[in-house]
């Protein structure tokens, strides 16, 4: 099927490790089972779900140090086309427990290594230079130490000579810039969380999400704005209006890797050209079949198309 070209950005991967104990307890030795280890980082992980989907990507990966050198060899077997970064420091790794006799589950995210201006600016010429006219950049996860607020908009700026869309989906400070910025990203993704935070009051309702969204579009943040309601499925507000998708009715196995097989499936989507409520539609049957996974594993393909035949959408 015919796609645009996808360039998924990680500045701050992570080798993720998985596993599990009969119980998480204060100052005990605790016996774990052998870990699951997957190279993890939303712009990965978001490279991993579109291969699944069927579409194709390319991996802008910074890596460093051993772990790095790991993370490039397991990208390679899996499969993806991959453009390699230099990190100014060791790859990190993260750490998910779960604990059975609760089913919780812990996770234990490092920082990464820290960057300076020289890095941050080689990585923008870099993105730039691979960035495809009439595609889409995807920038999902954190951002390293060192790499200020305001990289996605100056991002932005670089990417409007070639005509590449951005699509970001960030967090805390980054998150934060964006919201109050007056350079639009074409598309800005976050969950209900995090929209309340920015918000300062509860979001209760669907319209509730719908309405913040589009303030947002109004102030210049974004062209469109996602935001995620969980088990009540995804909204988005945008030059086509208000719409919202529901979620497949699942029982959760694990939500870890849920927005990134949402941003998989609507950027996908996207570039397959399908009308925005049918790209919301489709990454929300992305995030329902990935929670039915367990640790870091990502949504199944024949899940997804399950889910997007019984798709729900409502004009807001």
């Amino acid at each position: 099927m015919a796609q645009a070209p996808i360039l998924t950005v990680t500045l701050n991967p992570a080798l993720d490790l998985s596993t599990a104990t009969d119980e998480v307890r204060a100052d005990l030795k605790l016996r774990c089972d052998k870990p699951v280890v997957d190279p993890g980082g939303g712009g990965i992980n978001v490279s991993r779900a579109i291969k699944i989907l069927g579409g194709a990507s390319t991996a802008m990966v910074a890596l460093g140090g051993a772990t790095g050198a790991r993370m490039a060899e397991m990208l390679k077997a899996q499969g993806l086309s991959v453009i390699r970064m230099t990190a100014p420091g060791e790859t990190r790794q993260s750490l998910a427990v779960t604990d059975r006799a609760t089913g919780g589950q812990y996770r234990f995210v490092m920082p990464g290594p820290e960057w300076h201006m020289s890095n941050v600016g080689d990585a923008m010429a870099a993105i730039a230079e691979a960035a495809r006219g009439g595609g889409w950049v995807v920038v999902s996860g954190s951002n390293p130490p060192g790499v200020a607020p305001g990289f996605e908009q100056m991002l932005t700026v670089r990417l409007k000579d070639g005509r590449a869309k951005l699509l970001v989906d960030t967090s805390g400070a980054a998150l934060l810039a964006l919201a109050g910025s007056s350079i639009p990203v074409d598309v800005l993704r976050m969950d209900s969380h995090e929209a309340e935070e920015l918000a300062g009051r509860p979001l209760p309702l669907r319209t509730d999400s719908a309405d913040f969204a589009a303030g947002l579009v109004r102030n210049g943040a974004a062209k469109a704005v996602i935001v995620a309601r969980g088990a009540d499925g995804s909204v988005i507000a945008g030059p086509d209006g208000a719409w919202h998708a529901e979620a497949a009715r699942v029982s959760v196995v694990s939500a870890v890797g849920a927005g990134d097989s949402f941003v998989a499936g609507f950027v996908l989507a996207m570039a397959r050209t399908w009308p925005v409520e049918e790209a919301l539609a489709y990454g929300t049957a992305a995030a329902s079949a990935a929670v039915m996974t367990p640790a870091t594993e990502l949504c199944h393909a024949d899940d997804v198309e399950h889910f997007y035949t019984q798709r729900v959408i409502t004009r807001l």
